[in-house]
């Protein structure tokens, strides 16, 4: 197992499983994560129980306090994320969860640190279907990163480019769930919930999503709720 990957690793299902497909294509896999700053630890919790589940090489966690901008109700605690949305509502406006730049700055940290030790790709569990509407998660986004990826690095010049792997991007939550089934991911070991407590709270656009994939994908989750829509338990 010679080649190797970083592996944006968040904590929730999207960068679980992509880690997971990761492994399943016998890289050598780094573990990068970032805590910057988000409202509460839990799921960086989560991403060190996905990295040791995946048997990483190394596992950075990054601080980077986005709290010293603002602009965002993950970051911001006078800023409340929105709840209580329909299915519908979700992913119709950029919602005040979105921060700032924040998927080109992970990924520019991601592309320094393969650079660094000289990995042929890096993964990052990007989503464009079932999604909440941010900007840096749109595939116009994604090759676009790409070739300033491209042009800004050394192993780019040299005819030897990073490649940035996205294999979740058209795939909707559902479909993500059952393939994170086929690879015998532990659910239990993710977060999706913009609160941190015990149970997820069922109500943010995030919960809404992840309660959404599971019921279509036929497939319990193992974390426990403090509410479910109406329509999840019909």
């Amino acid at each position: 197992m010679n080649k190797k990957a970083v592996c944006l690793i968040s904590g929730g299902i999207d960068s679980c499983v992509t880690a997971f497909l990761a492994k399943n294509e016998r890289y050598s896999i780094y573990a990068l994560t970032v805590d910057y700053g988000q409202q509460h630890i839990k799921e960086i919790k989560c991403a060190k129980k996905i990295s040791k589940s995946i048997d990483v090489k190394d596992h950075i966690i990054l601080n980077i306090d986005f709290r010293k901008f603002g602009g965002s109700s993950l970051t911001d605690k006078s800023i409340e994320p929105e709840t209580n949305r329909s299915l519908n509502e979700i992913g119709k406006n950029i919602p005040s969860t979105y921060v700032p730049a924040r998927n080109t700055v992970f990924l520019s940290i991601a592309l320094a640190y393969a650079e660094a030790i000289d990995a042929e790709s890096i993964f990052i569990g990007l989503t464009s279907t079932d999604y909440s509407g941010y900007p840096d998660c749109r595939p116009e986004y994604v090759k676009s990163f790409r070739k300033m990826a491209k042009l800004a690095t050394k192993k780019g010049i040299e005819g030897k480019p990073i490649k940035i792997k996205t294999p979740l991007l058209y795939k909707s939550k559902s479909e993500i769930i059952k393939k994170g089934i086929e690879l015998k991911v532990q659910f239990e070991n993710t977060w999706s919930c913009y609160k941190g407590g015990n149970k997820a709270c069922g109500r943010c656009d995030s919960c809404v999503l992840r309660l959404k994939g599971f019921k279509e994908a036929k497939a319990k989750d193992p974390i426990k709720y403090n509410y479910f829509p109406d329509w999840y338990k019909n």
